[in-house]
């Protein structure tokens, strides 16, 4: 996002702006969080997985009331399902079996809710089964730059832009629970098809 343009702040007037004309902003959480800037070094240093990847989402100092929590195993799956229960959250938990903490359409994922706990294959969305090196990102910030502006101006592949369109979906059948997840899915593809994601993107790029 930063490479992008995009100037992370915590200025709270140019985030309520990005909200209130745009729909969206971003809360980078070493200005939000202190504290866990200051164990940043610490992680990256120690090159592995530790409790601090568990937290984040924990400690969110904007406490959203609907959220999609990603996360990597089973094991976390259910530790972060039995704390939401204990709160006033409208959340889905997601997991691919294969270890990805979203849905990757690469295999079953599990999806954990206020009100199930489902296993899911990728064609309860409608999508097909992608191998995993259809998804590879590059590996580098320009790159990864360079595959979300693709995706964002419609040259996503095909497997890209279901993740995308998959994910998305999601969060808004977390938003709307009354609604059917292939009204979601829709939704969410036409965002991307007729540049309406795109054009809310630009608009937010204006404002920086």
């Amino acid at each position: 996002m930063e490479l992008i343009g995009y100037k992370f702040s915590k200025d709270l007037d140019k985030l309520r702006k990005e909200l209130d004309q745009c729909n969206i902003t971003f809360l980078h959480a070493p200005l939000f969080n202190p504290s866990m800037k200051n164990v940043g070094p610490v992680r990256r240093a120690l090159r592995l997985k530790t409790f601090f990847n568990m937290l984040g989402p924990m400690v969110n100092p904007s406490r959203p009331q609907n959220q999609v929590v990603g996360v990597f195993n089973l094991e976390l799956a259910r530790m972060y399902n039995y704390l939401y229960q204990k709160s006033n959250v409208n959340y889905c938990i997601i997991n691919s079996l294969d270890g990805y903490d979203e849905i990757s359409l690469t295999g079953d994922f599990k999806a954990l809710t206020n009100a199930s706990d489902r296993m899911l294959s990728p064609s309860f969305l409608g999508m097909p089964e992608f191998k995993p090196e259809e998804l590879a990102g590059s590996g580098d910030v320009p790159g990864t730059a360079y595959i979300f502006m693709k995706v964002l101006t419609g040259k996503g592949t095909n497997a890209q832009n279901s993740v995308v369109i998959s994910n998305s979906a999601m969060a808004l059948a977390t938003y709307f629970p009354k609604k059917e997840i292939n009204q979601c899915i829709e939704e969410a593809r036409n965002s991307l098809s007729e540049g309406k994601a795109l054009k809310m993107f630009n608009k937010l790029m204006a404002l920086q």
